[in-house]
């Protein structure tokens, strides 16, 4: 691909605001969200781990879990996501069914007793590897807005020129592939029993691809047709950082509470190299037919330029608080309570006065829930789980916030483990491939069911 890198950052910031590709401020969402990933037990459970620990996927809610464990594991998982997402636009409805298969967890808790303090019984080391957000998923959208974009053929020789401004119909494909994975490194000790510590670092890998078409068919009063097809690619890289802390206190032996907070994730260096450029004054790579013309319009026959675009991301933070209720050996209830302000976004190294301020405006401060129950029968678990999640968006309907159910169940064979569960959850959305012009959006209701399974060993 012959690449041209943008130097005027200005024009590289709105290029892609006025596209069919999600914008910087999209993509700055998009990449503040978590899937919630984790071991069978973890996900089954809604992941209300804060005040319980003993899970290695806890360390990222809240590390002072570490050294609830009684002696060091390792445990594997591995997810099987069965994505549906039916899109609405004006009037007609399309369906797109996708299988996705992929380890979501892999670490360990290395666990030591200490002999020469009465106070402080025991500590724990971490290591855990996890998929945070899981991209891949495409949508087709098709439909009549009445709106002609393309309305000219560049390559006309009529005097005047034809205009095909009359709608007839408009199709969109988009395909998004990658995924945000961290590793989490964390150290935690427990004082006379009661009172857990803990605090962790983690280091985050970025990569993310969008490729999206849009086609337009539209015609002249004397029944000429033009079809129009405009394609535009991005393929971003990252690399960040973040670091939480944490306790929990028993503060009886059937009740414990705990508090976290979480650091914004610092994207240092996130790097775009996309050809959302002007090209021959259009914004990707674009091709015109007509009936009436043998000639087809090409923007790419002297090669397919690019640009290259660096710039830096501030997630916002998390702060969790939690308790668990612990029935003996049978059975426990545990709830997680977090909260995010999103208002607290910012993207930077670029001219981005834009969306920051729209971070301000039209963004706010989300209550996020999660609830989980374990019942345990002999060697056999049974669980459930419930995960709320709120949309950031002010504008943002009900149906637009997460909400998902989760059961699953586990049994121990002594050295080691065996834990499956099951996930179901639901959201809206919508998605606007028409950005500058006045055109509904298409609305997007995504389900995604996840089967989790997890081995578990003692080291």
């Amino acid at each position: 691909m012959k690449k041209i890198i943008t130097t005027a950052i200005f024009f590289a910031v709105t290029s892609l605001s006025f596209s069919q590709a999600l914008g910087y401020e999209d993509l700055g969402i998009l990449f503040s969200q978590n899937d919630n990933n984790g071991t069978a037990r973890f996900t089954a459970m809604g992941g209300a781990f804060g005040a319980l620990g003993g899970d290695i996927s806890s360390i990222n809610i809240n590390p002072a879990g570490l050294s609830v464990f009684n002696n060091s594991v390792f445990s594997g998982t591995f997810n099987s996501r069965n994505s549906i997402i039916n899109t609405t636009y004006y009037g007609n409805t399309l369906g797109t069914q996708d299988e996705f298969i992929n380890i979501s967890q892999a670490g360990a808790a290395l666990v030591f007793d200490t002999n020469y303090s009465n106070e402080w019984t025991k500590f724990a080391l971490g290591f855990n590897y996890r998929m945070t957000k899981d991209f891949n998923d495409s949508f087709s959208a098709q439909g009549n807005s009445g709106v002609a974009t393309f309305t000219n053929f560049p390559l006309d020789t009529n005097t005047p020129a034809l205009e095909y401004n009359i709608a007839d119909e408009q199709r969109f494909f988009n395909n998004y592939r990658g995924d945000l994975t961290e590793l989490n490194i964390g150290l935690s000790a427990v004082h006379q029993n009661k009172h857990h510590l803990g605090v962790a670092i983690n280091f985050y890998d970025l990569n993310f691809s969008q490729q999206s078409t849009l086609s337009e068919f539209n015609s002249d009063t004397n029944g000429n047709e033009l079809d129009a097809f405009l394609y535009q690619e991005s393929f971003i890289t990252g690399t960040g950082f973040s670091a939480n802390l944490g306790f929990i206190y028993k503060l009886h032996k059937n009740f414990r509470f705990g508090l976290s907070y979480q650091t914004p994730t610092w994207f240092t260096e996130v790097i775009d190299e996309n050809n959302i450029l002007d090209n021959d004054g259009f914004n990707g790579d674009t091709e015109i037919y007509v009936s009436n013309d043998n000639v087809i319009y090409d923007n790419t026959v002297n090669g397919f330029p690019s640009q290259i675009f660096d710039f830096r991301l501030r997630t916002p933070s998390k702060l969790t608080a939690s308790a668990a209720l612990i029935v003996g050996k049978f059975g426990l209830f545990s709830v997680d309570y977090s909260n995010r302000n999103f208002q607290n976004m910012r993207l930077s190294r670029g001219n981005f006065n834009q969306e920051n301020q729209s971070f301000q405006d039209n963004y706010r401060n989300t209550h996020n829930f999660n609830v989980g129950t374990e019942w345990r029968f002999n060697r056999f678990s049974l669980r459930g789980g419930y995960r709320f999640e709120q949309n950031p968006s002010k504008q943002a309907l009900d149906s637009d916030n997460l909400e998902g159910y989760s059961l699953g169940g586990g049994y121990n064979f002594g050295n080691f483990r065996l834990d499956f569960s099951f996930t179901d959850n639901n959201r809206t959305s919508a998605y606007n491939f028409y950005s500058g012009f006045n055109v509904n959006a298409a609305e997007l209701s995504q389900n995604n069911k996840v089967f989790t399974g997890t081995v578990t060993i003692n080291l």
